[in-house]
């Protein structure tokens, strides 16, 4: 429409395709990775060098096209509506994740222990496996015994006290940073928006280093691996992905704050900064989720 004024279309590049190549290494490279390939972990660390040269170059040019006034109102509401359509995406994502481990927990673990109208499945798999989550016994250590079993269960399972705690007691404050943060640009208050931005980074990174210590803590005293059975794949997976979003999440708001540094938004010009925390919003609520289902009924 001619009142909406000439859109910016942007030459053509090939950062699409490099990124699709990036994406396809790094995920063809962990999954070697787990699975013992020897190449795997240097596959991984390639797909991710590409995808994040690719993304500092895109997200750089889209940077100077705003800077440079390109970018009018009808291209940052397109912005907004690619960030929720992604961020819907994401919701799925999880949403099929949690999904699984509803079905473990209140169908097929339950049908394995003869439950319902499924006694005949577990006299003809795996005759006296009892019913029990989190599921430190694997149906594999019924039937065969603990020593010849591939999938070994963990000693105790993860409880939701200490370290889970503190770090859900650390991103709920962090959602709390970020919008202070957003209030304080709303009011062009630059340099609380900083103090509250960068405290925000910082919970983030404080989040990242604690999981770290979880995961050390469940592989080496609960015996919770990823080979610990279902629950153990369920559990890593869950909070494994969460902890890269929340990666990510950090990395985006890192790169806000640092051009919040150079003074790049305005009041009323920082969709850059929104995305991030409404990104960072939504990894919080993952997480609560995580820490109810995951955790706390869990455990």
């Amino acid at each position: 429409m001619a009142t909406q004024g000439s859109y910016y279309v942007p030459e053509q590049s090939k950062l699409p395709l490099f990124a699709s190549l990036g994406m396809f290494l790094t995920v063809f490279g962990a999954a070697g990775w787990i699975n013992g390939s020897e190449s795997g972990m240097t596959v991984f660390f390639a797909g991710a060098l590409v995808l994040a040269s690719v993304m500092w170059t895109w997200f750089s040019t889209v940077i100077k096209e705003n800077l440079a006034g390109l970018n009018n109102d009808q291209l940052k509401r397109s912005y907004v509506w690619g960030m929720g359509w992604f961020i819907f995406s994401e919701v799925m994502f999880f949403a099929a994740f949690f999904g699984a481990l509803f079905y473990l927990r209140q169908f097929a673990v339950p049908w394995l222990a003869g439950e319902g109208h499924s006694a005949m499945t577990n006299e003809l798999l795996w005759k006296g496996f009892e019913n029990e989550w989190p599921l430190l016994t694997t149906p594999e250590q019924v039937r065969e015994g603990e020593a010849a079993a591939r999938f070994i269960g963990a000693h105790e399972p993860m409880g939701w006290a200490g370290l889970p705690l503190i770090n859900t007691i650390i991103l709920l404050t962090s959602s709390f940073t970020v919008h202070f943060a957003h209030t304080a640009l709303k009011n062009a208050n630059r340099k609380m928006f900083n103090i509250w931005l960068g405290a925000t980074v910082a919970l983030g990174i404080a989040f990242l280093i604690l999981q770290v210590e979880e995961y050390v803590h469940a592989y080496e005293e609960l015996g919770l691996t990823l080979n610990a059975g279902v629950y153990g794949t369920t559990f890593f997976m869950l909070t494994g992905f969460h902890g890269a979003h929340v990666t990510l999440g950090t990395f985006m708001l890192l790169v806000m704050w640092l051009r919040g540094l150079k003074g790049h938004f305005k009041h009323d010009d920082a969709f850059g900064f929104e995305a991030a925390s409404w990104y960072w919003h939504f990894v919080d609520v993952v997480w609560v989720g995580l820490f109810i289902f995951v955790y706390i009924l869990g455990s």
